[in-house]
């Protein structure tokens, strides 16, 4: 089976991790956007057009499933994706609220992720349905400290703590909802204390299986927009592993 995945930049290989773990026969075709990271602060419109703009480019390797890795992306494109394709799409926010809710013991659970994500309230408002009270913040910064490499030090601590600070000891589980955010979450740990950490890759992964074939060669291809000096740096942190991957042009025409 061919599994298409797309993320605006390299936070999306933590899903791919999670996913080849569950699916290792599955043939994996990821694409990261890094020409136009990140995503958060683009508008609805431009969303959805990268959006469909990398789905079309995964499409072309015949791909039977596609995983919108990106939280953006999910948040403002996934319908849209649903509606504009034939083969099942899945994203990333409802399998994190759902495994969010499983482990909050008060309902009192925080949101952290790129300002689009936050302000398109997809998350806040399944949580509020489930009877949660969700408390959202923006953490622009983050991704690029991990697009640079930066995830632990007094560098990220400091960011870390500017923008969670009025999150701490009010809430009892912290949703990671943005692919890069889960590389930080060792430096989040120790500034939050005692929280659940959510990050929804195994959460992905497990509602992938349900409708996946585990069946295929078990490779791996992967494709960025653009190569950034700490791109190999970040996939072998990741994945844990060498791996090679192809450059393409930015897929909009400008």
């Amino acid at each position: 089976m061919k599994i298409g995945v797309f993320d605006s930049g390299v936070g999306g290989l933590t899903v791919l991790k999670a996913l080849r773990e569950e699916l290792p026969s599955v043939d994996f075709f990821y694409l990261g956007d890094t020409a136009r990271v990140p995503y958060g602060g683009k508008s609805k419109e431009t969303i959805q057009r990268y959006s469909l703009e990398c789905a079309e480019f995964l499409l072309s390797f015949g791909i039977e499933l596609l995983v919108v890795a990106c939280n953006t992306a999910s948040a403002y494109a996934l319908e849209l994706l649903r509606e504009s394709l034939t083969i099942p799409v899945i994203g990333v926010v409802q399998p994190g609220v759902e495994q969010a809710l499983k482990v909050s013991k008060t309902k009192r659970i925080g949101v952290i992720g790129t300002r689009g994500t936050v302000q398109s309230a997809v998350y806040q408002n399944l949580l509020k349905e489930q009877g949660a009270q969700p408390v959202a913040k923006a953490c622009p910064l983050f991704v690029p400290l991990v697009e640079e490499g930066i995830i632990n030090g007094k560098i990220a601590q400091s960011v870390v703590e500017y923008y969670l600070e009025e999150l701490k000891g009010k809430v009892d589980t912290l949703i990671l909802a943005c692919t890069h955010y889960p590389l930080l979450k060792e430096t989040i740990r120790e500034y939050m204390g005692d929280v659940e950490i959510v990050d929804s890759a195994q959460a992905v992964a497990q509602e992938v299986k349900k409708l996946a074939k585990n069946e295929g060669n078990g490779t791996l291809r992967l494709f960025f927009t653009d190569n950034s000096p700490n791109l190999s740096h970040l996939i072998k942190l990741i994945l844990g592993e060498e791996q090679s991957y192809e450059i393409i042009p930015v897929l909009c025409k400008l």
